[in-house]
């Protein structure tokens, strides 16, 4: 696996990639309250196309009312990301396309290794923090991508977003994330960790599912 600009010591928390580990609901990083949810999305390559751009142009964290900001592609041409198999463990990276894409605002696309700052109000309360893209997934039936906490956030950890065109023909939608509390008020009443991450995952869901948005 090559890798260029990105190090481990970028993000506040050592688990990298465990997101993409099988066993992460049962056994999440020390500390840390793991979440994980899934939702058919719909069917068929264009629903999968369409869904899959709106997650690499931010849109998953723009439908969850966080404003992007600053996103900083990394630099260096060697960068390919971090890829891992399904019981996450490191393995050679997707290929990804070499050319840098922006969407109508001239806001970079999701890419290995770029830093964004997201800020925003999440369960009331007050969220900026400024994160890493771990990992990014470009198949031809899969998308999506990691994002790790660099700093600034009330939690730090992981959150993963992957979107499947299965071979059933169903598009599926899958987040999953680990959540550490580092603000004062989230480490005293933990529950509030939980809340947070519910009404994201609700958020997600929002912007990325024309079946949620009809009410279907």
């Amino acid at each position: 696996m090559r890798r260029g600009s990105f190090q481990a010591g970028t993000v506040d928390y050592a688990a990298v990639g465990a997101t993409q580990a099988a066993d992460l609901m049962g056994y999440p990083p020390q500390g840390s309250i793991p979440a994980e949810a899934s939702w058919r999305i719909g069917s068929g390559e264009a629903r999968f196309t369409a869904s899959a751009d709106q997650l690499l142009s931010w849109g998953a964290q723009r439908g969850a009312g966080l404003t992007v900001r600053d996103v900083h592609p990394a630099s260096g041409p060697m960068y390919t990301g971090v890829a891992f198999d399904a019981e996450g463990t490191p393995v050679q990276p997707s290929r990804l396309d070499q050319e840098q894409r922006f969407d109508a605002d001239g806001t970079p696309y999701v890419s290995p290794g770029a830093t964004v700052h997201l800020r925003g109000r999440v369960g009331g309360c007050r969220a900026d923090a400024e994160l890493r893209v771990i990992s990014v997934i470009d198949e031809p039936r899969r998308v999506g991508f990691s994002l790790g906490t660099v700093g600034g956030s009330v939690v730090s950890g992981e959150e993963s977003f992957l979107l499947e065109w299965r071979d059933n023909d169903e598009v599926w939608f899958t987040v999953r994330a680990f959540d550490r509390p580092t603000g004062s008020l989230y480490r005293v009443i933990r529950r509030l960790v939980k809340r947070r991450r519910r009404e994201l995952f609700q958020g997600y869901l929002r912007a990325i599912s024309p079946l949620y948005a009809t009410g279907s």
